[in-house]
């Protein structure tokens, strides 16, 4: 195919934009599988003359650098190409959580002041129905053209001739408006710079060491930042990546089969996996890397996944939305844990490449090697603020250091290990209570598959501690039972005082982290 003429003002020629990782790729290795979906392959080729074309579409349409374009859809090739588009306009892209109710996507596309919306057929007829009550919303391009929407491919054949006028983005200027997941109360929108976007895929690449001859799979959604990041990664190393709409253990087995080589996956993901009817190390022959995160592996799933998926493990940790990657336990650090120093598999890792991580007490003070703190990290990757909350954002970021909440120390070796969150700690008749010590625990009871732990008011201690468990199907645990196990294992004033057991998943976030405020909102 013949590359769409393209008109470059005044970039400077010695700094790459992310806009044009895509064309680099189709000049590097032009029939090369860009994407595989279940409605067929597209080369990078494709991919770049797909995006030259809505680009120059959107143009036409009106489109300038800065407004802010939102996406509201599941996982598809469209979603990545209305990215690469948006990303080579200078547009501000507003990635959206499809789990949302339709009030909460209304308060967001408000909050965002979205004046165009990408959204899939699912979706359309609630922001159709909200459209009157957003003042800043001028266009609603439908990816399957639902009635009432524009057509995105109609928006494609708008741009089939013409010259693409490419915007220069410099590396300060915010590309992204990305929503937090709401885990510690109402999502804040996150602003993301060109630099922090461009360090993330940098870092990611190098970490988990991408390779040009992949065929790689995220079950993060692409609304969320591990998502669309590791798709952006797989682009720029020229790889191929896998989209499906939603994951689905049953769907992705056979994927494994066709030849899937690195995936990422949370640790429920891969226990629903080895969980399949009739699987077996010969479904993950091609399988080269698993790297997993929201939650350190059980050494029990580790094992099995180990023995049965026969490739190397990482495990990554960060703040993701609002500073990216923190650290990594690397396949050594895995091979290493199952050889003499199990301990690590309770580490996240060490930090990435140029990353800077201390733990601070509470007056922002560093604290001794091994005492609990705050986690904070000092990159490239630490978001520009919170959109219209400067109060908010000076509470997070402190002379250019991130503090999420996350609590945390460091051994001897510069690993760390996580203490839960700090909204989440428990303070049980004056004693501290770290809730992701007991949930490692009861991770490893019989019969569990999951597990959370809480802090409830209490008259007497102040809060006690309950627990609330995930029972495999065949399980016969009882609460009893739980709490024998924990009380063999923990200090009398952790083991928890009431064991709720559900027999469906516990709430998540798109990242894979469990929903503590909800449990604990829960009576």
């Amino acid at each position: 195919m013949t590359a769409p003429r393209t008109r470059i003002v005044g970039r400077p020629q010695s700094r790459i934009q992310i806009g044009e990782w895509i064309d680099m790729a189709a000049r590097r290795t032009p029939r090369q599988a860009c994407f595989v979906s279940p409605s067929g392959t597209r080369s990078f080729a494709e991919v770049r003359d797909r995006v030259h074309r809505l680009a120059r579409g959107l143009q036409r349409m009106g489109l300038r650098q800065g407004d802010r374009v939102a996406v509201l859809a599941t996982d598809s090739p469209e979603y990545v190409e209305t990215f690469l588009a948006l990303f080579k306009l200078g547009a501000v892209a507003v990635p959206l959580n499809y789990r949302l109710s339709p009030a909460e996507i209304t308060t967001l596309l408000r909050t965002a002041e979205a004046s165009w919306i990408f959204v899939g057929d699912r979706y359309a007829p609630d922001v159709l129905r909200a459209w009157p009550e957003l003042a800043h919303l001028e266009h609603v391009i439908g990816y399957g053209g639902a009635e009432g929407t524009v057509p995105y491919e109609r928006v494609l054949l708008m741009g089939t001739d013409g010259v693409l006028r490419e915007a220069v983005v410099e590396e300060q200027e915010v590309i992204a408006l990305a929503f937090t997941s709401g885990t510690t109360g109402l999502p804040k929108g996150v602003m993301q710079s060109h630099r922090m976007w461009k360090t993330m895929s940098a870092n990611a690449v190098l970490e988990y060491r991408f390779l040009r001859d992949e065929f790689r799979y995220s079950a993060s959604p692409l609304y969320h930042v591990a998502g669309l990041g590791l798709v952006l990664n797989a682009i720029c190393r020229s790889s191929t990546s896998l989209l499906i709409p939603q994951w689905d253990p049953a769907e992705l087995l056979t994927w494994f089969r066709k030849g899937l080589t690195d995936v990422f996956l949370v640790p429920t993901m891969i226990s629903s996996l080895l969980r399949q009817p009739g699987v077996s190390p010969a479904d993950f022959a091609t399988l080269r890397s698993v790297f997993y995160g929201a939650a350190p592996m059980s050494p029990d799933l580790l094992t099995s996944a180990m023995a049965v998926m026969d490739c190397d493990f990482y495990n990554g940790f960060g703040a993701g939305t609002e500073a990216g990657m923190q650290t990594v336990l690397t396949p050594e650090d895995h091979v290493r844990a199952l050889h003499g120093h199990p301990h690590l598999l309770g580490s996240v890792g060490r930090p990435g490449y140029n990353i800077d991580l201390q733990i601070w007490d509470a007056e922002n003070n560093e604290v001794p090697l091994g005492q609990v703190g705050e986690i904070v990290t000092r990159s490239d990757m630490v978001m520009s603020g919170y959109y219209g909350q400067p109060e908010k954002t000076a509470q997070v970021v402190v002379n250019g250091w991130f503090k999420g909440g996350d609590l945390g120390y460091l051994d001897e070796e510069g690993y760390l290990y996580l203490a839960g969150r700090k909204d989440d700690m428990i303070i049980r008749g004056g004693e501290n209570v770290y809730p992701i010590e007991i949930e490692s625990t009861l991770a490893a009871c019989p019969g569990v598959l999951e597990a959370a732990v809480v802090g409830v008011p209490d008259p007497h201690w102040g809060q006690t501690v309950r627990a609330h468990v995930v029972l495999a199907p065949e399980s016969d645990a009882t609460a009893e039972d739980i709490q024998r196990f924990c009380r063999e294992r923990l200090a009398k004033y952790k083991v928890p005082d009431q064991i709720r057991i559900h027999r469906d998943a516990l709430p998540k976030n798109a990242s894979g982290k469990v929903l503590h405020r909800l449990l604990r909102e829960s009576t």
